[in-house]
């Protein structure tokens, strides 16, 4: 349960928001910050919230069968804790149980941020999105644009370069919204009640949730039935986050495995619809392109076997120069480490082909019935071997260089 103003400490009342009556164009922020044991960095979270430019009005963290410091952190940083009780949905199920309390005491001039444990956003972050959903009262939705953490070699290197690809091909689209990001995305009250209402009648899950939990991808997910409702969403480039990224080939493996099939399967759960029509040419064009860049691949080895060598058509020539060009260009915003890195090509193509065969198997899982698994990293440890906290430092660092 709750205990809502009380269990805040008193060194932050210096930041917390002095509302006057709630309206339109001075909307009440609720941060949701579901977290399992995630004591390593928590409290960067929340420094990173109330060191905005527009303090939210609230934090609750959902601690989550938690085995460590985290709701002790929570505490003493300024934020709410709200425990589950025999939750066993994961990330879903807690923000389910917390949002069973909190949105029966919200209206219409309320809005909830939910965002992870491991994120840091920039400064203007809530000052950006906040403005847009009060200068904009049919605007429902407002998305993170995330980008990775620094560190994890050469692993994590091609994961930077990957967001900021993404990040551009937000902001080339005047920030049309694939996915409300679970890193950081907020939504008004208001839709989260039509969504549990919704739920099991017009898309998938349990009458009254807003989450389904039966999703392996709940961001994706909660993305499809806010469209499904005609809700309108964005996600300026101003609202950039710095998250978490995966520390090795196995945990990279796990996470995308998840990402892949839980994409797979809502779009599965939600059929052929307006609104899921883009999902599925997303994933018959990830299809196509995993046969054509295979099938190239093939045709270059099969050359050098038969030739004993790879002779260079002034065609193909060019044709590669442009590849490397464009790797290069949309990767300039991560600076020079990643303009290196996307250059040689072959570094680059060999993830690609990593992430192909995640979706092959992903799909092969799918049609086979296989059990999907969700992947928790254990930061703690990292933590206590790097002799601290480190990575606090970098992700606020990076924050303020995407300013």
């Amino acid at each position: 349960m709750l205990a809502p103003q009380e269990v805040h400490d008193e060194s932050r009342t210096d930041v917390m928001v002095e509302q006057d009556e709630p309206s339109e164009t001075n909307l009440t922020l609720t941060v949701l910050v579901p977290a399992h044991n995630e004591e390593a960095t928590l409290a960067q979270t929340l420094s990173s919230l109330w060191s905005q430019s527009r303090p939210p009005n609230r934090i609750v963290v959902v601690a989550d069968n938690c085995t460590d410091a985290t709701p002790d952190i929570a505490l003493e940083n300024g934020a709410e804790v709200f425990a589950t009780v025999d939750n066993t949905f994961k990330k879903a199920g807690g923000l389910n149980q917390a949002l069973s309390e909190l949105l029966a005491t919200m209206g219409e001039f309320d809005i909830v941020l939910v965002m992870d444990a491991d994120t840091v956003l920039v400064p203007a972050f809530l000052e950006v999105a906040v403005g847009r959903l009060e200068a904009d009262p049919s605007l429902d939705c407002v998305g993170g644009v995330f980008y990775g953490e620094g560190g994890s070699g050469i692993v994590g290197a091609l994961q930077r370069n990957e967001y900021v690809r993404y990040s551009r091909d937000i902001a080339r689209h005047k920030g049309r919204v694939l996915v409300l990001t679970g890193t950081a995305s907020i939504f008004r009250a208001e839709l989260m009640k039509e969504i549990a209402a919704q739920r099991g009648t017009a898309f998938p899950g349990t009458p009254g949730q807003v989450y389904d939990t039966l999703s392996l991808t709940e961001d994706n997910e909660i993305t499809l039935a806010s469209k499904t409702l005609g809700a309108k969403m964005v996600s300026p480039r101003e609202c950039r986050t710095i998250t978490e990224v995966m520390p090795s080939w196995g945990d990279l493996w796990r996470q995308r495995m998840r990402w892949q099939r839980g994409a797979l399967e809502n779009i599965k759960n939600y059929g052929i619809t307006r609104t899921t029509l883009r999902y599925w040419g997303q994933q018959c064009g990830l299809g196509y392109g995993t046969i054509a860049l295979n099938c190239f691949l093939l045709l270059m080895l099969l050359t050098i076997l038969c030739t004993g060598s790879l002779h260079l058509v002034p065609l193909w020539t060019i044709i590669g120069t442009v590849f490397i060009v464009e790797r290069v260009v949309t990767v300039w915003r991560g600076g020079w480490s990643a303009r290196l890195l996307a250059a040689p090509l072959v570094i680059e193509l060999a993830y690609d082909l990593f992430q192909q065969a995640v979706y092959v198997k992903s799909l092969l899982d799918l049609v086979a019935h296989r059990e999907a698994t969700w992947n928790h990293v254990d930061r703690s440890a990292d933590a206590e071997d790097d002799g601290g906290a480190p990575e606090t430092i970098d992700n606020n660092q990076r924050a303020e260089a995407l300013v």
